[in-house]
């Protein structure tokens, strides 16, 4: 039997008058912005932190480090505690605990419980996204999972942006520690909230259309047409998963530097100030931001187009990193600091552009696994990311050049393209 699925804009999709899939969205937008407000703001206050508490450069880099190794080894666990409990549940405890663990950053009198700190918070938020891809997996339509996406790693950037202009001001009149505090209680807030009205699935809303719940489910179709309960073995002989890990290496650990290392970057090769460097790192995080938003549009928009998942997932990433290498490569011979900047952001955008078709990857081939698979992506590329910030600090200590830092993450964004073109969202694994 044929079953005919009816995609968004056509004249037979049901009308609705609810859009409680948007608010769906909003919640788990919100809770990233909040997450990445608490993560990013140590990057800005580093040189501060490390003045004050008279930590070395190479602890310093273990510190902002520490909190990617816990982040990666409970991916796939948290993944797990997703799917079992739901998201409504795990990301109420989540967000709890990692605005606890950002005050325990500010109270912290050493070295040690700062690691202490970042170790508790790698765990807090190592569930959001896992839980989060699902949840867009159960709201959205296929034919907007990637806009949905895109919007979800947009709000990453508004709480990292946020986190660069806000930092840098407010460790003047408020001293590090307190910046901490404040920036913690957010978090509590939404927990609350979240808790009181989210919902794991379209058919528990109270309120919701039978338009926009037909809107919703229209694309089941084609979700139940493909493998539902893939088999760990099954997962690990798919090629496309272990490269969509290679591409998540890549974009985390390029991205981390911009994160962690890039205003002391800036201080160091540019001679910008300390809140001037901040400011900087926004403006690439703004690259980013713009790059998540309008990656998740072109990327429904060539599926839409083409109805070829392998073009506007592989596709479009290898493009965009390759594009971010070769503006990378292109400010390593600028001294300008605007231009040099200009071109970092650019490149970040472009990088961005390849984030929301990784996330939709993992739900095209994860079926009921997302969260584990998306949590094997992840994990494997904040290994990367909490090894980076130790392996700048230390090819700085061998080299005292800043700039080939930036050779450095030229190669590795087109390793990235390079992993992009063996991903096939289309080959699926099937239990046997």
């Amino acid at each position: 039997m044929e079953i005919k699925v009816d995609h968004p804009g056509s004249a037979s999709t049901p009308s609705h008058s609810t859009r409680l899939r948007y608010r769906a969205v909003a919640w788990l937008t919100l809770a990233a912005a909040l997450a990445y407000l608490c993560r990013n703001a140590i990057g800005v206050a580093e040189s501060t932190i490390r003045l004050d508490l008279g930590l070395t450069l190479e602890q310093s880099g273990w510190f902002m480090g520490s909190f990617f190794w816990t982040y990666a080894v409970f991916q796939v666990p948290s993944g797990w505690f997703a799917q079992r409990f739901g998201t409504r549940v795990v990301l109420t405890v989540f967000a709890l605990a990692w605005s606890l663990a950002t005050i325990g950053i500010g109270v912290a009198p050493g070295f040690w419980l700062l690691i202490v700190a970042q170790l508790i918070m790698g765990i807090a938020q190592a569930g959001i996204f896992p839980a989060s891809c699902q949840s867009i997996g159960h709201w959205m339509p296929l034919a907007r999972r990637s806009l949905a996406c895109g919007v979800l790693a947009a709000g990453m950037q508004v709480g990292a942006i946020l986190a660069s202009a806000l930092t840098g001001p407010l460790i003047a009149p408020l001293g590090w520690r307190w910046v901490f505090v404040v920036f913690a209680l957010p978090g509590v807030v939404w927990a609350v909230w979240f808790f009181q009205r989210f919902r794991d699935h379209p058919e528990q809303a109270p309120g919701i259309s039978a338009g926009e719940l037909a809107l919703i489910q229209g694309d089941r179709a084609t979700d139940l047409a493909r493998p539902t309960d893939p088999g760990w073995r099954d997962l690990a002989r798919n090629p496309s998963i272990w490269f969509l890990c290679g591409q998540q290496i890549c974009r985390a650990s390029g991205y981390m530097f911009f994160a962690s290392w890039f205003p002391t970057f800036l201080q160091e090769t540019r001679g910008v100030t300390v809140e001037e460097s901040g400011y900087l790192q926004g403006l690439v995080l703004a690259g980013t931001l713009t790059g998540s938003i309008f990656g998740g549009w072109l990327t429904d928009w060539i599926w839409r187009r083409t109805n070829s998942l392998r073009l506007s997932r592989s596709g479009v990433g290898a493009a965009f990193l390759g594009a971010c290498a070769i503006l990378i490569l292109a400010a390593w011979f600028v001294k300008s600091a605007p231009l040099a900047v200009g071109l970092l952001a650019l490149g970040s955008l472009f990088a961005a552009l390849a984030g929301p078709c990784a996330f939709s990857a993992t739900i095209d081939i994860g079926g009921n696994r997302v969260p584990q698979v998306f949590g094997l992506m992840n994990m494997t590329g904040n290994f990367a990311a909490a090894a980076c910030p130790v392996l700048v600090a230390k090819l700085i200590e061998w080299t005292s050049n800043w700039n080939l830092v930036l050779l450095l993450f030229a190669g590795v964004y087109l390793a990235g393209s390079i992993c992009w073109i063996f991903v096939n969202p289309d080959r699926h694994p099937v239990r046997e």
